[in-house]
Formats: C-alpha cells, sequence, structure tokens
C-alpha cells in the first residue's frame, strides 16, 4: 500500500514539471471573436500578428494556412506561409506579400496572389481558421506551393499544431 502511494506522488510530482504545449494566438482578436476590419478587404487587408509559445526544441520550421470553410464555393484558402523559423516569436502584423522573405516563403491563396488575403465574404458571416503547425522540417521555396501540396509535404513531419479561429462578415448599412 505504501508503494502505491509513493508512485502516485512521484506521478504527479513529475506532471508538474512538464513543458507547457505549444500555442498560437493574436493580440488582434480572441478566439472566435471578431476580426478587426484592418484585416480583411473592408480595411487594410494585412495580416495579423502571430505569436508562437513554447515550440518544441526539436521544430525546424513553423508553418501557417488560413483558410475559409464557409465560403460559398467550398473552402478558400486566404494565406500559405511556411519555412518560418522555429526561434521566431512571431510573424509581424503585415507580413509582406512576396513569395519569399528572408528565409520564409509564402503560396498562393485562392486570391492567386503570394501572401496573405484578408477575409472577404460575399454574405453572411464566416469563420476563418489560422493552423499553425510545427514541423520537423524545411522545405524549398515553391512557385507553385499551394495549401494542398503543402498539406501533402507536412505528412509525417507535425511535431505540434494549434489554432487561432476568427469571424467576419461584411455588414450592410
Amino acid at each position: 500500500m505504501n508503494l502505491l502511494l509513493v508512485f502516485l506522488f512521484m506521478a504527479n510530482a513529475d506532471s508538474t514539471h512538464a513543458k507547457p504545449a505549444f500555442s498560437a494566438k493574436t493580440p488582434a482578436f480572441k478566439y472566435g471573436e471578431w476580426i478587426p476590419s484592418k484585416y480583411t478587404c473592408m480595411g487594410k487587408d494585412i495580416s495579423p500578428r502571430i505569436v508562437f509559445k513554447n515550440v518544441p526544441k526539436n521544430a525546424k520550421s513553423i508553418a501557417i494556412i488560413a483558410d475559409d470553410p464557409d465560403a460559398p464555393m467550398g473552402t478558400w484558402v486566404h494565406w500559405v506561409i511556411y519555412n518560418i523559423p522555429p526561434d521566431s516569436e512571431h510573424i509581424p502584423e503585415a507580413f509582406p506579400k512576396k513569395m519569399k522573405v528572408g528565409k520564409i516563403c509564402q503560396g498562393k491563396n485562392d486570391f492567386g496572389k503570394y501572401g496573405y488575403g484578408g477575409p472577404c465574404p460575399p454574405g453572411g458571416v464566416h469563420r476563418y481558421f489560422f493552423k499553425i503547425y510545427i514541423l520537423d522540417t524545411v522545405f524549398e521555396c515553391q512557385k507553385k506551393m499551394d495549401k494542398e501540396t503543402l498539406l501533402k509535404l507536412m505528412k509525417g513531419h507535425i511535431i505540434a499544431q494549434d489554432t487561432i479561429m476568427g469571424r467576419f462578415g461584411k455588414v450592410k448599412m
């Protein structure tokens, strides 16, 4: 009986020293809240700042895919960005809309452009998911990189992930 108590105490003691799990957040909005218009087609159409916490030590890169599953013609891709260095603490607001910025690469969104394309729903309120992936590899920058290609490349390389979700809809005046 005493041995069982010692074991339970040791198991609980070890769990208090566990490293916190990876997480991602944006100071622009809280999960499930309204995305400010400056990050949409109704404003400046700039990307929000994405902050990374507790990136695992064995990470080689970070990728983000942002999309809208509520689009009338199927999921609409707003952002494909990859090869973010794992020691990055964040991706800054208004990240340049270029295929390559330093070591960081961006694929084409469904607007047919590199970089971030903000929410711009034709009607109704939509959900926008920013999926952040911690990877054990780095990929070559590719002109034809898109969401589907990146997802295929990432298979078997995802160490951790988190999701940020915001909502947006055009308001009629």
